[in-house]
């Protein structure tokens, strides 16, 4: 029963150490590089599902389908065993990141010299974010915009200290999901609607008006 989140960890760790290696050349990280990196692998990956949608029968189709959608339709307890321990593990490490991501807002060669051991904190980070996204999306399907509007949102509200932003993001996305949820069994009954467009609806003008919010503050 760990076969998928396993493998959707590993899939999501190879994917992520390979941008950031190639977004960083001689220990800093270009984000301008790992942007357009990113839609590059983004594409890859949007290819390969398309060869196993291709490949697929009638009834995988229709599952590939809806889990490319997001939904918590399938949700049982095999899933909850197979997929809690690895999220569980990950947002246990949260708190030893707090102190060292406070420092790294501040820059890498800040941190550094306050003592912060850079690189190995972006390694934990990068692995804790591939367990917990991979464990995550293996068993929900594609659930977007949560990861992105929550933490703004927050750190609107209680400010940018990651002792407190870090286990808040986790409450407020989980909460969020849930009434997601509710909304998506609510909305077109009998049928329900897959998490992933209610999330979408949602979540894309606002991070819209916090990109338009930040260019106005740059002045742009």
């Amino acid at each position: 029963m760990y076969a998928l989140p396993v493998a959707a960890f590993c899939g999501g760790l190879v994917t992520t150490l390979l941008l950031y290696k190639i977004a960083t050349r001689s220990g800093q990280t270009s984000v301008a590089t790992m942007l357009l990196a990113g839609i590059a692998l983004g594409a890859l990956a949007g290819a390969i599902t398309g060869v196993l949608i291709f490949m697929a029968d009638d009834k995988q189709l229709r599952d590939l389908t809806f889990w490319g959608l997001g939904s918590l339709a399938g949700a049982n307890w095999m899933k909850i065993l197979s997929a809690g321990p690895i999220i569980l593990v990950s947002l246990a490490v949260v708190p030893f990141l707090a102190r060292g991501l406070n420092a790294l807002t501040l820059g890498e060669a800040a941190a550094f010299h306050m003592g912060i051991p850079v690189q190995r904190l972006k390694n934990i980070a990068i692995v804790s974010v591939a367990a917990s996204t991979g464990a995550s999306v293996a068993v929900s399907g594609g659930i977007g915009f949560v990861g992105i509007v929550v933490p703004h949102v927050l750190r609107m509200v209680i400010g940018p200290d990651h002792r407190y932003l870090l286990p808040a993001s986790a409450l407020l996305g989980g909460t969020l999901l849930i009434f997601a949820d509710m909304i998506a069994r609510t909305i077109v009954p009998p049928a329900e609607l897959p998490i992933g467009i209610i999330t979408a609806f949602a979540g894309a003008p606002f991070f819209l008006w916090i990109l338009l919010r930040g260019r106005s503050h740059m002045g742009l």
